[in-house]
């Protein structure tokens, strides 16, 4: 018998006792520093972006020199 919790062979409970478990697992500890970090490396490349003419990472023109004639001396 199931709800016998004494063994004595009287049912010692009627109804079914429904039980909650609340397991607490701390949260969202992390989650606030790892939103704020991928935040600044945005902020940080949209500003490399727009000022990437000051910063030296592109013109609006590519210079290439190629000298018309190399002298080697072989002795």
């Amino acid at each position: 018998m199931a709800d016998d919790l004494n063994n004595d062979g009287i049912r010692d409970r009627d109804t079914t006792v429904e039980r909650t478990t609340i397991v607490d697992t701390g949260g969202d500890r992390g989650s606030g520093g790892v939103i704020s970090v991928v935040l600044l490396i945005l902020v940080l490349l949209v500003l490399a972006f727009l000022f990437r003419d000051q910063l030296g990472f592109g013109g609006d023109r590519t210079e290439i020199s190629v000298p018309d004639k190399i002298d080697i001396n072989v002795n």
